[in-house]
């Protein structure tokens, strides 16, 4: 086999984090009764807070702001769209939502199929992923996934996120493999496949939309099955 271990992203790529977390937000919506909180819609509320989230991650992983920081103000700014100045209401949204995303355990399709293809194939298979440490074991073990992976590395414990190098080395070193003997499979080119090559790993593009790509990845695929067609 060319490849020895394989590394894969969780959110966007197994764990199908868009309908997760518009699930946990529809529920913090109604809970809440938002829509008496001058917050006309939930299709409002959820686009305002897409939004802001993703202007914040951009920032976080640029080291402009903490994780506190990306918790609080995502919520904070979303009222704010909706001239909601609730301290308390923000602080709770914040806290909830950490608490019920992790339980949500919708799975891109095939998910489960092909990971137990592959460890009948008799690869070591791990993660890479930025998310926060028990957020991301709790999403892994409630989804039922996470027995399949030797290691689990989060940019928590390696003090780096992708796209830096470090986080790929550091797992390339938990792992006991080398870059060319290994290859990462993920959906966001930036961060999963740019990086990888950065360390001069082969990757896989999960791009089920195809949007326009400026790089060519060692392999693209529109479906996880195809995974079983390259390993």
């Amino acid at each position: 086999m060319k490849y020895k271990h394989l590394f894969f992203d969780l959110d966007h790529t197994l764990w199908d984090f868009e309908t997760n977390e518009r699930e946990t937000l529809l529920e913090l919506y109604n809970n809440h009764n938002l829509a008496n909180r001058e917050v006309p819609t939930f299709e409002a509320f959820h686009a305002s807070y897409q939004g802001h989230n993703e202007r914040l991650w951009e920032r976080f992983r640029k080291g402009f702001i903490n994780r506190n920081e990306l918790r609080d103000k995502r919520f904070r700014l979303t009222l704010l769209d909706f001239k909601i100045g609730d301290e308390k209401l923000c602080q709770s949204l914040a806290l909830q939502f950490l608490d019920i995303l992790p339980n949500k355990k919708v799975l891109f399709p095939e998910t489960i199929e092909t990971l137990d293809y592959l460890v009948a194939k008799n690869y070591p298979m791990h993660m890479i992923t930025n998310g926060f440490e028990e957020t991301q074991l709790r999403k892994m073990k409630n989804s039922g996934i996470e027995h399949y992976f030797t290691h689990i590395i989060t940019s928590e414990v390696a003090g780096s996120l992708k796209p830096y190098p470090a986080i790929f080395e550091y797992a390339i070193a938990q792992a006991g493999t080398t870059a060319a003997e290994s290859i990462m499979v993920g959906d966001a080119m930036e961060l999963d496949i740019k990086g990888a090559h950065g360390v001069g790993m082969d990757q896989v593009y999960f791009n089920p939309a195809k949007p326009p790509v400026d790089f060519t990845p060692t392999y693209t695929i529109g479906h996880l099955k195809e995974l079983r067609e390259i390993l």
